[in-house]
């Protein structure tokens, strides 16, 4: 059963998760195959007048290239000091040669307004429609310090996806 919240009142759960382990990104292959990633980092705010969740991803990623073709993506964020090792799989493998899902595994539940889905065993989910791609640029970077930090070069920049946020629930199962 799921509880509907607004999409601004989980953030502290969010954060959490991004700072100490991850959450699941999850995006359709260009075969419609759902492929988790482990993400680190992401953004929640307003942009184009709506609710906008924005993930980062590494270009040399197979994350990146589900996302350049997709039409939506979910993040699923585990309760907290749960799925260590399930996140840990997915942000070291590649899904374009295992199905992470079935190793990790995790259950891919049907999302709600997205075809796109869930990972069943975690709390909280956004479902997102993406809006916009856009590809970072080494000469764009103003602080020499990330570009270094981060090893970037060009080619091996993070693409930034943003999606509107449709629908943001916790799992009352997981949440007693």
């Amino acid at each position: 059963m799921r509880h509907d919240f607004a999409w601004r009142n989980q953030t502290d759960l969010l954060w959490g998760a991004l700072s100490s382990g991850g959450a699941f990104l999850v995006v359709l292959n260009p075969h419609g195959k759902p492929n988790p990633m482990t993400i680190g980092w992401g953004q929640i705010g307003i942009v184009w007048s709506r609710p906008v969740f924005s993930v980062l991803v590494r270009q040399s990623r197979y994350t990146h290239e589900c996302l350049r073709a997709a039409s939506s993506f979910t993040v699923s964020v585990p309760a907290p000091g749960t799925l260590k090792d399930e996140l840990a799989l997915c942000g070291t493998k590649s899904g374009r040669s295992l199905d992470k899902f079935h190793a990790a595994g995790l259950t891919a539940a049907p999302a709600q307004h997205v075809e796109t889905p869930i990972v069943g065993e975690c709390l909280a989910h956004y479902e997102c429609r993406l809006l916009a791609r856009t590809q970072q640029a080494v000469a764009h970077f103003a602080d020499a310090d990330i570009v270094e930090r981060f090893s970037y070069k060009e080619g091996s920049t993070h693409g930034v996806f943003f999606g509107e946020i449709l629908a943001s629930y916790t799992t009352r199962s997981q949440a007693n």
